[in-house]
């Protein structure tokens, strides 16, 4: 996507009229009417075609700062606008979550930037709601269990509800209620705003800041502000009654989310982590309809039809592009994409592909079924389901991909799995043609002596050995690694102190009457 030059105008491809603006993918130039014509269409479409929002069902959209998190919202004032000719039919809402605590701003600055958005989204008519990320200090233990999803029930198909929400709106027309529209609906079903827009205690602010402050690299303080981020939007979504979160990832970020998760070892939750449904979470699901537009198309569409957006310096503000994973992958793709412009978009397409087997495609010897590739060769939402609580990670509700592989010290089975320069994969697997490494962890130091040098595993001092050790089971691999570096676990928020405690009892107590109970899988002799 760049720029038409206006020493040379074109006429648009599209209607042949206007003269071009802009030029979408290798040739197509488009005026600004038709461009935005495509833009909006190119969002309406992601969602037609995934089918995942019913109708009438509770969207809540999130608002954040940037271009990218400032355009989701003026796309569904506009696809839910009297003048559209097919207008959306679910019930949206708004909310909207200030980091400008561990961004570096003032309580001012915060002030401010609290007050031009409340001002944005009241624009909107849509029930909007104002958080802080000091609210993620006070969430439930709850929030890091998977809610009453639809496995118990089946869900009605997608042509079986909307023809219901017709046949209810025109029961409603018949009886003289005029039939609501989701826009009246949205302004009637909630608060236009609340309390939460004044800025918490100051102890909280100092509380979260000393979170962040225990992380000993910029890498790990990322991945806690999305997992905090995470956390708040469900418990707002819980409390509102939304079923659906939409957020605002475009394709470029969608591909250096990619790239980072498979450096982070989070290769085989790429499915739930960048596709277009993530539905870990059960009773709420997130969806990401703007993965489609590359970050410059989103640019050009706020420059030419003037979207409000509000800029926050971001956590990484004014650092080295080494500093943090994130922050190398994004360098490095959007370096690679100057010179090679497809670059973003062949990555993205690899994050779309695939819903085979898992780990039987591009070559992956892995093909145990005990075994589960962190490289990511088959995206597949099956890595990622668990049957209970004790099987998900603690941190990211995705499944345990550490069976049989526990981190504790004396004697480690490591399993080798990888290609040219995947590096060291330590987890539990057996059999193939995966080198077994024996190695010796120590008890005092964490670290593992391999064949590759010393892999330094966990470095907890004495007092706090016990209960490091204690978090450890109930994470994956990944969480493991960026658990590392989160500092004490008594800086943790408390409800993920409470939610382990109670896991860890529950996990001694199945293992305590482990004898007495009966596996679902084993039959009795001469059952059916």
């Amino acid at each position: 996507t760049v720029p038409f030059p206006r020493s040379h105008p074109r006429p648009c491809v599209k209607c042949g009229e206007g003269t071009a603006a802009v030029v979408v993918r290798v040739g197509d130039a488009f005026c600004r009417a038709c461009f935005r014509e495509y833009f909006v269409h190119k969002f309406r479409a992601m969602l037609g075609k995934n089918r995942v929002i019913f109708p009438g069902e509770k969207v809540q959209g999130t608002r954040g700062c940037g271009a990218q998190l400032s355009l989701l919202t003026p796309l569904l004032c506009q696809g839910l606008s009297r003048e559209t000719a097919k207008r959306l039919r679910f019930v949206p809402g708004l909310v909207y979550i200030d980091e400008g605590a561990v961004c570096g701003q003032s309580r001012v600055q915060r002030e401010q930037t609290l007050s031009r958005m409340e001002a944005l989204l009241q624009e909107t008519g849509f029930p909007y709601y104002l958080a802080s990320l000091e609210q993620a200090l006070e969430l439930p233990g709850s929030i890091l269990r998977r809610g009453p999803g639809g496995d118990s029930k089946p869900s009605p198909s997608y042509k079986a509800a909307v023809e219901g929400f017709i046949q209810q709106q025109r029961q409603e027309e018949a009886t003289g209620d005029g039939g609501t529209s989701p826009t009246e609906l949205s302004t009637q079903d909630g608060p236009t705003g609340d309390s939460h827009a004044c800025l918490p205690a100051a102890a909280r602010t100092e509380e979260l800041l000393r979170l962040f402050d225990a992380a000993e690299t910029l890498t790990a303080k990322e991945e806690l502000l999305q997992m905090l981020r995470s956390h708040l939007l469900l418990h707002t979504a819980r409390t509102q009654g939304y079923t659906k979160v939409m957020t605002g990832e475009s394709c470029t970020r969608v591909a250096v989310k990619l790239l980072t998760n498979l450096a982070l070892g989070r290769g085989a939750f790429l499915a739930v982590d960048t596709g277009f449904v993530d539905s870990r979470h059960g009773d709420v699901t997130v969806v990401r309809p703007m993965r489609d537009y590359m970050a410059k198309e989103i640019a050009f569409y706020n420059h030419f039809f003037r979207v409000s957006t509000v800029i926050t310096p971001p956590l990484h503000a004014k650092r080295r592009e080494k500093t943090s994973i994130h922050r190398l992958m994004e360098s490095f793709l959007l370096g690679l994409q100057v010179d090679f412009p497809s670059t973003i978009s062949t990555v993205y397409r690899y994050s779309t592909s695939g819903r085979g087997g898992w780990g039987q495609t591009m070559g992956c010897p892995c093909s145990s079924p005990l075994h589960i590739c962190r490289t990511g060769e088959k995206l597949s939402v099956a890595p990622a389901e668990a049957s209970s609580e004790l099987q998900r990670c603690l941190l990211c509700l995705c499944a345990l991909d550490t069976a049989g592989g526990e981190w504790h010290s004396g004697h480690a089975g490591v399993t080798v799995c990888g290609k040219g320069g995947a590096g060291l994969r330590a987890h539990a697997g057996q059999g193939g043609d995966r080198e077994r490494v024996s190695s010796r962890m120590s008890s005092s130091t964490g670290d593992m002596e391999t064949p590759m040098g010393t892999l330094s595993l966990l470095r907890p001092s004495p007092r706090r050995a016990e209960s490091r050790a204690a978090f450890i089971p109930l994470l994956c691999y990944s969480c493991r690694l960026t658990f590392k570096e989160m500092g004490p676990p008594a800086t943790l928020p408390p409800y993920v102190r409470t939610e382990a405690q109670h896991r860890s009892c529950r996990a001694l107590m199945k293992q305590q009457i482990q004898e007495f109970l009966l596996e679902d899988d084993e039959e009795e002799p001469g059952g059916s």
